[in-house]
């Protein structure tokens, strides 16, 4: 079964979602502003999620970790919980 693992962002706002990343697309460290910015108990960690599997997430959320290209930021991602940048870190099939 696939497994990924992968670390986000998350905040209230689409605008600020979109100004996140692209602090990041500039150099920004995705984990410290993770650790300043997002609204999750992941936040502390970077934002890492660990791995997970298929449904193990909400499904706009595993739509993007298991499409994605690995090691680039997607986003604003909207959920039931905000929006989210998502960076997946590793996944395999």
């Amino acid at each position: 079964m696939a497994r990924a693992s992968a670390r986000h962002i998350l905040v209230n706002s689409e605008d600020q979602c979109n100004d996140l990343k692209k602090q990041i697309e500039d150099g920004a460290d995705f984990a410290a502003l993770a650790k300043e910015h997002s609204q999750c108990p992941s936040g502390r960690n970077g934002g890492e999620l660990g791995e997970f599997g298929p449904g193990q997430m909400v499904k706009e959320f595993d739509q993007v970790v298991f499409s994605a290209e690995v090691g680039t930021v997607q986003g604003p991602v909207k959920t039931q919980f905000g929006y989210h940048l998502l960076e997946v870190t590793k996944r395999t099939d």
